[in-house]
């Protein structure tokens, strides 16, 4: 079979080590970045990475510089001069790093203006924060340009423009992200760079607290386990006008989804039919056809938004054609750009009959930056050696994207992913869609209430829902999952029906492709 090409459509997004390599490049972005303001040198940046290296780093997009970030770590010391940036970077030399120190003080961020609005210094910031985590550091301290103040300078003080940006009713590029990633203003800095005509000779000094430190050791005896966290989409379908109307509905929800930190976002499957709704009325055969054709605009539309919103996005699924043969296809857009995907399986005999749709023969797990996942698409849910397959293969959360037309088919879904959950110690999260396409064959009419659900036991809630939509309405939930807590019910939980299976009786043998495996 000829796959559809998803290499097309992908991007490759690294965060990795500043290399002398990258000295060209990076100065030159410096310049674009900062125009009038002193830039490095090659033997400041040499003499960084020669002692921090693990501070220094950069975004690579498909094989260009994107962005960067400098720092160094200090012993925190009230009666430094925080506010002269020469002095705590020793010139930007930065030969008084201190490895044994408790402050991480960032030098300098920079995003290149070739890709800003793509969420990169978040990236940063989260990377700057692993390693505070890492080493055990007490806190980060910056000192923040405020370059949206030249424009009000005219109007008002420093200090008033800086409370009118933290108070929200002013956009400043640096303040405003510093904000919203967590650190807190300590007081304003006159003359850091006078040079700096944009921020009028000012900058900001930032802190952000860690939280896990843990005063007197040099390693954190136990490294606190981040929470994975879920949005849900339950997604109303309705009449448009054409694909960029449904990348604008697509796109709230990604925001959404960002502006909550998630690390997943999941749509319904075949929430790409309400694009049914703009084109020329077909045969369900045809138009299913017809749909297909969207394929190349909604893998370009969602692996760039997957990067731009920093999140993963389950995009339910969406029709494919290869080989003249109909498939039903969910992806994984990663936010480092690359594509997965899961066939459906087992095709409905609606799907059959009024698509023509088949059904795919391999089922693999997927690889993210937050664990092992699989996705079963819609009726896949309802044959449990499916979620078996994946357990064996090291998935501990299941995507179920589906769309039903009926509650007793939300019924369905909901009741096998529940009990998948019990059976294999997994996490399961369903999303459908809600609304109805007048016109629109054997998609006119849905029913959803989409949820997250965890195993039944006393670890997790009473009722094994840990979070849950109301029915037939537009909206989302937002829940964060523990894997550690599920590792836990695992191996001394109440209930051990994954590791009391009696294989010396029984035995699913899966001819998954070409690889046969028992379970």
């Amino acid at each position: 079979m000829t796959e559809l090409n998803v290499d097309e459509f992908s991007w490759k997004v690294v965060v990795r080590q500043l290399r002398a390599d990258d000295f060209d490049n990076l100065l030159a972005m410096q310049q674009i970045c900062f125009p009038g303001l002193p830039a490095w040198t090659k033997e400041q940046l040499a003499s960084q990475i020669e002692r921090f290296p693990d501070g220094q780093l950069v975004i690579e997009i498909d094989g260009e510089l994107a962005a960067s970030s400098s720092s160094l770590i200090l012993k925190y010391d009230p009666t430094l001069e925080w506010h002269d940036w020469s002095k705590v970077s020793d010139g930007g030399y930065i030969r008084n790093h201190q490895n044994k120190g408790d402050t991480l003080y960032g030098l300098e961020m920079m995003v290149s203006p070739s890709f800003r609005g793509m969420r990169l210094s978040r990236r940063l910031y989260d990377a700057r924060k692993q390693i505070c985590r890492d080493r055990n550091l007490a806190r980060i301290i910056i000192g923040g340009r405020i370059p949206g103040y030249h424009k009000k300078a005219d109007e008002m003080t420093a200090r008033e423009y800086v409370e009118r940006v933290l108070e929200k009713a002013l956009y400043d590029p640096v303040l405003t992200a510093q904000s919203s990633n967590g650190f807190a203003l300590r007081r304003l800095i006159p003359n850091y760079l006078p040079s700096d005509v944009k921020s009028g000779g000012y900058a900001t000094f930032l802190e952000w607290i860690n939280f896990d430190y843990q005063p007197g050791q040099v390693r954190p005896r136990q490294q606190a386990v981040e929470p994975v966290r879920l949005c849900v989409v339950q997604y109303e379908v309705r009449s448009i006008n054409g694909f960029e109307e449904f990348g604008k509905q697509c796109e709230f929800f990604l925001d959404t989804a960002s502006d909550y930190k998630c690390d997943f976002v999941l749509f319904p499957e075949m929430l790409t039919t309400q694009l049914l709704s703009c084109v020329k009325p077909e045969r369900p055969g045809l138009a299913a056809r017809t749909l297909a054709k969207f394929t190349p605009q909604y893998l370009e539309f969602f692996s760039e938004a997957a990067i731009r919103y920093n999140v993963n996005v389950v995009a339910g699924s969406q029709f494919v054609v290869e080989d003249d043969v109909l498939y039903n296809v969910s992806f994984l857009f990663h936010r480092n750009g690359h594509i997965s995907r899961q066939y459906k399986i087992h095709i409905t005999p609606n799907e059959k009959r009024w698509w023509g749709v088949q059904g795919g023969d391999r089922f693999d797990v997927i690889e993210t930056d937050c664990g092992t996942v699989a996705i079963l698409v819609g009726y896949d849910i309802e044959f449990p050696e499916l979620a078996r397959l994946a357990v064996k293969k090291g998935a501990s959360l299941v995507f179920v994207p589906y769309n039903t037309d009926t509650r007793h088919g939300y019924l369905r879904i909901r009741t096998c992913s529940q009990s998948r959950c019990i059976e294999n110690h997994m996490y399961a999260a369903i999303s459908g869609c809600t609304g109805n396409l007048p016109f629109v064959e054997n998609a006119d009419i849905h029913y959803a209430q989409s949820g997250i659900f965890t195993p039944s036991s006393q670890e997790f809630a009473r009722d094994a829902v840990a979070a849950e939509c109301s029915a037939n309405v537009e909206t989302v939930v937002i829940h964060d999952l523990d894997f550690a807590q599920l590792r836990r019910q695992t191996d001394w939980g109440t209930f051990q029906s994954w590791n009391d299976r009696r294989t010396e009786m029984y035995s699913i043998v899966v001819n998954n492709g070409e690889e046969k495996i028992t379970i």
